[in-house]
């Protein structure tokens, strides 16, 4: 994952957010989540801790109409080069997502350089564990859930989904896996943000998405921003291929307008014309999750 300063801008209601974006693509979206419009019919019914330790809290979302039955959940890990965010940042993607009939759950989890490889990993195991466990008090259906994140919280994402190590048994109720920029392929280690989460780790290999694609993986979206200098999208062309390779389904979207930060950011309801980012999770999500 090369690491490089963010171009460009976004413009109209997001100007402001952006500056404070500048200094890190991936950092916290406070400020943009609390000047966007959220989606209507869609509500946060839950926060709560999975786990003893800071950080290890989620919240939900659902929808606000009645439905028949529970409903399929996606659970989205935010990036942050896995030194920073936190889930008040994401509540446009939580309602976004929800309010096209999905439980939406988005954790926390500890960052470096409190801790390193592989604890972020395991708070998020952790995270999925506590779905399977609870959702369904929340409307969830434990048994069709999808894993989507965004940079290296498609990282997490990915490395759960591919890596039996993390999920165990849970793992069977995966229907897919949707990352946005996912750093899938980034040795040798080249910048401060890998080096800092990764470098102490004795099998490098081992931390890489690429290097656990199998057959039993879940279908997978890859999506890419063309105009991405921060996650270089040939780690999604190698992760397509290596799945590809296994005889797992995937689809491979590019975007080609837009930047690392626009790949999230036009998940928010006054940006979705820059790129069908959520119209085509929701559409693979819909696909994969359709057989109960």
């Amino acid at each position: 994952m090369a690491i490089y300063k963010p171009r460009g801008a976004l413009s109209g209601r997001a100007a402001l957010a952006a500056a404070a974006l500048a200094v890190s693509a991936c950092s916290p979206l406070h400020l943009f989540n609390g000047i966007m419009p959220k989606d209507g019919g869609s509500a946060q019914v839950g926060s709560v801790d999975y786990g003893p330790l800071p950080r290890q809290g989620l919240d939900i979302y659902a929808p606000t109409k009645a439905h028949a039955g529970p409903l399929p959940v996606i659970v989205f890990i935010y990036g942050g080069s896995w030194n920073s965010g936190d889930r008040g940042g994401y509540a446009f993607v939580g309602r976004a997502l929800a309010a096209r009939g999905y439980v939406v759950v988005i954790p926390d989890y500890r960052l470096v350089p409190q801790v390193h490889y592989p604890a972020f990993l395991e708070d998020n195991a952790a995270a999925v564990h506590w779905v399977r466990q609870h959702v369904r008090d929340y409307g969830g259906d434990p048994a069709r859930l999808v894993l989507m994140g965004h940079s290296a919280g498609a990282y997490n994402a990915a490395m759960l989904a591919f890596d039996p190590r993390w999920l165990g048994a849970d793992r069977a109720a995966l229907r897919g896996f949707i990352g946005l920029a996912g750093p899938y392929d980034f040795l040798p280690l080249a910048g401060p943000e890998t080096k800092a989460a990764f470098a102490d780790t004795p099998d490098l290999p081992a931390t890489q998405p690429v290097n656990h694609a199998s057959a039993d993986a879940p279908p997978s979206l890859l999506a890419t921003a063309d105009k991405d200098t921060l996650v270089r999208p040939l780690n999604s062309d190698a992760m397509a291929r290596a799945l590809t390779a296994h005889g797992v389904a995937v689809t491979r979207v590019r975007y080609p307008n837009i930047g690392h930060v626009g790949l999230i950011t036009s998940v928010a309801k006054p940006l979705r014309s820059k790129a069908p980012v959520l119209e085509d999770a929701i559409r693979f999500a819909d696909q994969v999750t359709a057989q109960k």
